[in-house]
């Protein structure tokens, strides 16, 4: 990749065009981050919090035109993308909050003197950005790891350029040093190049199979902190409650909000066998269809956009047929929406009870439906998966959500609500092949600082009566 361009996967224009950075290119912004890392992180901390307030200033101003060109980007929604703008101005204070309780200060007196806990910052910090959410996502790294005084090299999703490039605009007008937020364009070639260069901080949101690559690069130089932010297979439990079509908002909600384009979504639905599963469903599917994908300004609003490419919606819809073809039912069929490119897909609703199918995840609006005969087959369903993002329950009995609260293996575990809820201030990561236990949101502080223990005496004083066993 060398000339590349980003287009509105709605429209098939044109967003971003310009060259990817070189490995050359790669090495001086990492030399960059370098050079001007002492002198960011020796500053007092309330000047890099002054940074990230001014950044948070230009933030607002700029949202309205900000939310439109990650629509025209990504085609999401434009309610969707102006929350996002919110989420990422909120982080700021977030963030300065969360560093205070999870990686500040504190000193308590001694005999001797004191002992005092610090942090400090990890040097540079390499971020990689994933297309569905190109500014909230890696703005969740960026935020805490600048606060810290780490310096960052930021390579947006060659998906989204053109939202890496407004963010970069942004904290220019911040008025950062130069150096310490550096911005790389380009594709796989340039992430690699990066990685390749002397970093002590890896901070990723994306694909499992990424994020395994990653830990096969850096097993042998523990010295870079991994951050790993991965996708999931997510269950989603339905169990014992009686209102189908309430329980159907919850299940949309978890499944189809961002054409299936979140880590967090719903990919498999547990549902009792028999009557009870059966009215789950069918509410589902007729809410579904209520569901309006169009070109994120058109008119009724809609609820969600295309996948970011015809490259993604043909994947995806190969990875359904496969499941088909492997003996799936097909509850609801996918296909194109109208006379729209073809990124858009029709969302999806398939019956996998009894099927062998991959512990993949689908990354569009396709759900896979199992039934199980009791809430403990339920469980082991929900967690017979490698991955540990998300999962929920949907149910009227409080007891089941105490089991199911003390069972499940996810580090997102919503009740009546649905699987995609997560909130700034508080833990977002997952276990097994979606993460490596540092979840980002409120915990991003933990990655982006490491402790150091001090124990201080004000003076140099004899200690010879603290040693033991020595000669008269």
């Amino acid at each position: 990749m060398s000339h590349f361009v980003s287009t509105d996967p709605a429209t098939g224009d044109t967003v971003w065009e310009g060259e990817a950075a070189s490995p050359v290119e790669a090495a001086a912004a990492v030399e960059a981050a370098r050079a001007a890392f002492p002198d960011w992180a020796d500053r007092p901390r309330g000047d890099r919090i002054e940074a990230m307030k001014r950044y948070q200033a230009v933030l607002k101003r700029r949202a309205p035109e900000m939310a439109e060109a990650i629509s025209r980007e990504t085609g999401k929604a434009l309610w969707e993308t102006t929350a996002e703008l919110g989420s990422m101005s909120g982080k700021v204070d977030l963030s300065i909050r969360a560093y205070d309780e999870r990686t500040g200060e504190r000193t308590a007196e001694t005999a001797f003197g004191s002992a005092t806990l610090r942090h400090r910052p990890h040097g540079v910090a390499a971020v990689l950005g994933p297309f569905n959410f190109p500014g909230h996502l890696p703005n969740g790294h960026i935020v805490p790891a600048l606060l810290a005084g780490d310096t960052v090299v930021f390579k947006p999703s060659e998906e989204t350029p053109h939202t890496g490039q407004l963010m970069a605009e942004c904290l220019a007008e911040a008025d950062l040093p130069d150096g310490v937020f550096n911005l790389l364009q380009g594709g796989r070639e340039t992430g690699a190049a990066l990685l390749d260069q002397p970093i002590d901080a890896l901070m990723f949101t994306g694909s499992g199979a990424a994020g395994a690559h990653f830990r096969r690069k850096f097993a042998d130089n523990p010295h870079v902190i991994l951050a790993l932010e991965l996708g999931g297979n997510n269950p989603l439990v339905v169990w014992d409650a009686a209102d189908a079509e309430a329980v159907a908002g919850i299940v949309v909600q978890s499944a189809f909000v961002t054409t299936g384009q979140r880590c967090s979504c719903a990919r498999r639905l547990i549902v009792a066998e028999g009557k009870a599963g059966d009215a789950i469903i069918e509410a589902v599917n007729t809410l579904v269809e209520r569901l309006i994908f169009a070109p994120w300004n058109s008119s009724p609003e809609p609820y969600a956009g295309p996948l970011i490419s015809e490259k993604a919606a043909n994947g995806a819809l190969s990875a359904l047929q496969a499941r088909i073809d492997a003996g799936a039912r097909v509850i609801r069929p996918s296909g194109p929406v109208g006379n729209l490119p073809g990124a858009f897909v029709q969302p999806a609703i398939i019956d996998v009870t009894g099927v062998d199918v991959p512990d993949e995840e689908m990354f569009a609006p396709f759900l896979s439906v199992t039934r199980v005969a009791s809430f403990e087959d339920a469980i082991a369903a929900a967690n017979a998966t490698r991955y540990g993002l998300s999962a929920g329950l949907v149910s009227d009995d409080p007891a089941n959500w105490d089991r199911f609260i003390r069972r499940i293996r996810a580090g997102v575990v919503n009740f009546n609500r649905p699987t995609t809820g997560a909130a700034g201030d508080m833990p977002f990561g997952g276990l097994g092949d979606s993460g490596n236990h540092r979840p980002s949101a409120w915990y991003a502080a933990d990655y982006c600082a490491y402790p150091v223990a001090s124990f201080e005496a004000p003076a140099v004083r004899n200690i010879e009566g603290e040693i033991k066993g020595l000669r008269g």
